[in-house]
């Protein structure tokens, strides 16, 4: 079996939208997604980084099949999804869940986390042999949430609290694949960090793969395996964490570890040895 659980080959998305005014008027044809292949490991993270417009969230889309593609195939362990509907398609989105940028305005307000939760077990018709609110309970402990908060809802928790349970609702189908499009990207620093580490602690124990979708290069590089690196809807270049981030190649790629703040190695040298000088450091 191969080593990656989706691979996208020569996948583009075009969007035609009806220019304003008249109801003659003519039609744009404007191209989100050119010609992208990749693959997402098994077990691992494929990143997926670039700026805003770059096309990321589309290929996102395209992922998950929440929206068909204009050109090319997708491949979900081994099998050619491109055009599933009906049971293969129910099957496939069991399979594939994804978390969202702002979890705010992914959970129903009017819902109560154990609703929200259970809404994929629901949708697939899946009864839980613990029972239903067992196994909520059981998810919102796994994510670092108290289960005796399932009867609340999204307003009384904090950011990087309703994003956890975005993470359980996406855990409870039990997929083989989670697709993070901007998932910490609307939280604090130290929130990210520690929905990050969440992330990581569960592909461990789960044995999960993520498409995790970012426009900060800093954040995909704690969890990303392998990292495509996406302009104007193409994919200018891609390969192992290292390599992207020790030995870029494309110009773009350049540009934009250029643009991560770094901390002055001799401002950093400095401060040490004043430390130092003041008994402060060993």
């Amino acid at each position: 079996m191969s080593d990656s659980i989706l691979t996208a080959r020569g996948v583009s998305k075009v969007f035609v939208t009806r220019g304003d005014g008249a109801v003659f008027a003519g039609k744009t044809r404007f191209t989100a997604v050119d010609d992208v292949s990749f693959e997402v490991p098994r077990g691992g993270t494929l990143g997926i980084v670039g700026e805003s417009g770059s096309g990321k969230s589309t290929t996102a889309r395209i992922a998950a099949k929440l929206i068909d593609p204009t050109a090319g195939t997708l491949e979900f362990d081994g099998a050619d999804v491109t055009n599933a509907g009906g049971r293969e398609l129910a099957e496939f989105r069991q399979n594939v869940q994804v978390v969202f940028q702002d979890p705010f305005s992914s959970l129903n307000p009017k819902h109560t986390v154990e609703k929200i939760v259970a809404a994929p077990l629901d949708y697939q018709r899946l009864t839980p042999k613990q029972g239903r609110r067992a196994l909520v309970r059981e998810l919102l402990e796994r994510v670092g949430l108290n289960p005796d908060h399932a009867q609340r809802y999204p307003g009384q928790f904090s950011g990087g609290q309703a994003q956890r349970i975005g993470i359980a609702r996406a855990l409870a189908v039990k997929p083989k694949l989670v697709i993070c499009d901007e998932a910490v990207s609307a939280l604090d620093v130290s929130v990210q960090a520690k929905v990050i580490n969440l992330l990581n602690e569960l592909q461990a124990e789960l044995g999960l793969s993520y498409i995790f979708i970012a426009h900060d290069l800093a954040v995909v590089r704690q969890i990303a395996d392998t990292v495509a690196v996406m302009h104007r809807g193409r994919i200018v270049e891609q390969g192992t964490r290292d390599d992207i981030f020790g030995r870029p190649q494309h110009d773009y790629t350049k540009t934009l570890l250029a643009a991560v703040p770094q901390i002055n190695p001799e401002w950093e040298l400095e401060r040490v040895r004043m430390l130092a000088a003041e008994g402060a450091v060993a």
